[in-house]
């Protein structure tokens, strides 16, 4: 799911965990991640929101607002809070303790 400016607060109304991915298209290490990012997106409908945000196209609010200065960032947010984050490249198992912990 492609999140930005535009769409942040009403997917952030659904009230489910949000999995935030910044990247950017020239971004080595986000293209690592990037398969990891959507099986757990894929593993984890309906249950958490995980969606990608490209910090080169409609997202300098949402980069503002989370002090993003790295890609790539994923940030865990839980009843509206950054509750963890992981900064840079990981092993998916990384990213899927995370969301287990939120749930």
């Amino acid at each position: 799911m492609v999140i930005n400016d535009s769409n942040f607060e009403e997917i952030k109304a659904q009230g489910k965990p949000i999995v935030l991915d910044f990247w950017a298209t020239w971004c080595g290490p986000c293209k690592k991640i990037g398969p990891y990012i959507q099986e757990l997106a894929d593993q984890y409908e309906g249950q958490v929101i995980v969606g990608k945000v490209n910090i080169e196209d409609e997202a300098d609010d949402l980069v503002a607002e989370f002090g993003i200065r790295n890609v790539p960032t994923v940030l865990f947010i839980k009843d509206g809070e950054v509750v963890d984050k992981i900064v840079g490249a990981a092993a998916k198992s990384k990213f899927e303790e995370k969301i287990q912990a939120m749930l």
